[in-house]
């Protein structure tokens, strides 16, 4: 028996055969067996979260947990008091909030792969004219004609340090904003804000120098740029950086804290494999640990849709959209106050795994090639992979992770058919495309609400659940007309060709 067939509305208790379908309201019952959730730490959820922001970065995974572990040491050996420890090590973890929001800035500045962009930017010297034109040339336009590729290294050059300076801030500002949406200490926000300032006065955005650089701050940029050469290069490279950076780059004292723990080897051992979320928890001052209740997790929920959404100028308030239109789907559905609060949540963070995805494949007008489709199809499958690092989230997982299956079994990333689909997964997926449809792409204005039941009520049955679609006719209909529609100059025939390309 499947878990859910059209004419069994608003039963979610059918768990048939098929455990991958079962409901929220299930799992979260499941999950919570040997546990409370008042035992939940806002530390362990924001670690494993931190995984999505380390794709964002173009980073090996585990970079923003290997950071923690060295500045946290660096913490040690100069003596942060508790309040600095506690806020230092949130800021360790959530350091790249802000990282998505200069994504597609970046992308289209250069022409260039975002996630290169930004992990070779860790690897070099900018403030040094002859290293930050080597760094232009050999990333404006890979792989197009030569005069192509000159033609965007003016075009980067020419921007010059005004153009980096706000792609800094913007990352910079965003991260801090969002901190402090998550309850964060100021600290942490503050630390956020600066951490690639420098203490020669050379960084970004606002060329802070020396102590107008929060310690924190300068902490957390220290612990990063370590990691990035220690994770390339090893252990040698990362403190011979280090050295030569030393006030420049770096606070002269905290490189000398540096250096006291070189010879740790079981330190160094501890941090190459330093990608377990067990490795961190113990960092957290153990006085000041945050318990996360139901709104915390709501928050967090929020918080990393907003990460999410800033990847593209295209989805702008996607994920809040879809998890709106899946409460209005699931209330119409009968489906229970609890069941509602986590298909928000798994709706909020469905797209978590785009944040691997590069902006010039999410914001390409015209239609994406064979590899680029292919690129896209995987994000599900780094959303299911993060969400199952976060105790409190992975029954979310699967849910969140299947918004492109299809009735038929022709959807992706796992091919699953209606046996395995439960009703939160039929209106996250119901959900996921509306929201697509109805809002503007780069290859096509969005779509009138009856356009998009025109298109949507082609897959009913074979890709749409029908009582989804019946509850969406509802929801949509029952909308005022400035809320339904983005006039439409060019119609795009049938939702495999729209759709798949959209999201």
């Amino acid at each position: 028996m499947p878990f859910y067939e059209p004419g069994q509305r608003h039963d979610t208790r059918i768990w048939g055969r098929a455990p991958l379908g079962i409901g929220l309201d299930f799992a979260r019952q499941v999950h919570q067996i040997g546990g409370h959730l008042s035992e939940v730490r806002l530390s362990e959820v924001l670690a494993g979260l931190s995984y999505a922001l380390d794709l964002t970065e173009g980073q090996r995974p585990g970079h923003a947990v290997r950071s923690c572990l060295i500045g946290m040491r660096v913490a040690d050996v100069i003596g942060l008091t508790g309040d600095q420890r506690s806020a230092l090590f949130y800021a360790l973890l959530i350091k790249d909030l802000g990282c998505s929001t200069n994504a597609a800035r970046f992308a289209a500045l250069f022409g260039a792969d975002d996630h290169h962009l930004k992990a070779d930017v860790k690897l070099t010297n900018w403030p040094l004219a002859l290293e930050s034109f080597r760094y232009v040339a050999r990333n404006a336009a890979p792989g197009q004609f030569f005069l192509r590729r000159v033609w965007r290294m003016l075009a980067v050059l020419m921007r010059g340090p005004s153009g980096a300076r706000e792609i800094v801030r913007t990352r910079c500002e965003r991260g801090a904003e969002i901190a402090r949406m998550l309850g964060c200490a100021d600290e942490t926000a503050q630390a956020i804000r600066c951490i690639d300032e420098h203490w020669d006065g050379r960084g970004q955005p606002y060329h802070l120098a020396g102590e107008q650089i929060s310690l924190l701050g300068r902490i957390v940029g220290l612990a990063q740029t370590v990691e990035v050469f220690f994770s390339a290069y090893g252990i040698r490279a990362a403190y011979d950086m280090a050295a030569a950076r030393r006030g420049r780059w770096f606070d002269p004292q905290l490189v000398d804290a540096l250096e006291s723990i070189r010879t740790d080897t079981a330190f160094w051992q501890g941090v190459a494999e330093g990608d377990s979320l067990d490795s961190v928890s113990s960092l957290e001052p153990a006085d000041r640990i945050v318990r996360a209740d139901e709104d915390d997790l709501d928050r967090v929920a929020e918080a990393f849709a907003r990460v999410i959404d800033a990847k593209s100028a295209w989805t702008y308030q996607h994920s809040n959209g879809v998890a709106q239109m899946a409460v209005e789907l699931g209330t119409r559905l009968g489906m229970s106050q609890p069941e509602l609060r986590e298909l928000r949540r798994a709706a909020l963070l469905h797209d978590l795994g785009k944040l691997g995805v590069s902006s010039l494949i999410l914001d390409k007008a015209g239609k994406l090639t064979d590899n680029e489709f292919a690129v896209m199809r995987r994000h599900p499958e780094h959303t299911a992979r993060i969400l199952s690092r976060v105790g409190c989230f992975r029954h979310l997982a699967f849910v969140a992770s299947s918004h492109h299956e299809r009735l038929d079994g022709q959807g992706y990333h796992q091919r699953l058919g209606s046996g395995h689909l439960s009703l939160s997964t039929r209106v996250l997926c119901t959900a996921d495309i509306c929201d697509a449809l109805r809002t503007s792409r780069p290859y096509r204005p969005g779509l009138s609400s009856n356009r998009v039941l025109d298109i949507m009520g082609r897959e009913v049955g074979t890709g749409i659940d029908p009582d989804c679609y019946d509850a969406l006719q509802t929801v949509l209909g029952g909308l005022p007309e400035d809320q339904t529609s983005t006039p439409a100059v060019q119609v795009v025939p049938d939702l495999q060709t729209d759709y798949h390309q959209a999201a």
